[in-house]
């Protein structure tokens, strides 16, 4: 059954984020995952406005997405980011049954 990262983001360093979103696409597909939805347009419907770029990457099963998250070259890409560079929230969701 399909899941999903939902991340939310706000780029402070353009420059360095980029040596993060370099490297991500690769490892993504390492762990079977697509991205479905990123950047484009968007409406904040309700919280706050402090993110202003979100993703939405498939990945054939909750497990898979988590251990690309969990990764060591995840984690390496990330320390870009984690820098200062910029701030993600991100969430794993399994789909569920939907009819529910």
């Amino acid at each position: 059954m399909p899941a999903y990262w939902v991340a939310r983001s706000k780029i402070n360093d353009p420059v360095e984020y980029k040596k993060y979103t370099d490297l991500v696409p690769g490892i993504i597909k390492k762990y079977g995952g697509k991205v479905l939805a990123r950047g484009g347009r968007y409406e904040i419907m309700e919280g706050p406005d402090k993110f202003h770029r979100f993703v939405v990457i498939e990945f054939p099963t909750f497990e898979q997405g988590v251990a690309c998250f969990r990764s060591p070259e995840y984690d390496a890409a990330a320390k870009f980011r984690r820098g200062g560079a910029g701030e993600v929230e991100t969430i794993m969701v399994d789909a569920g049954d939907a009819t529910k």
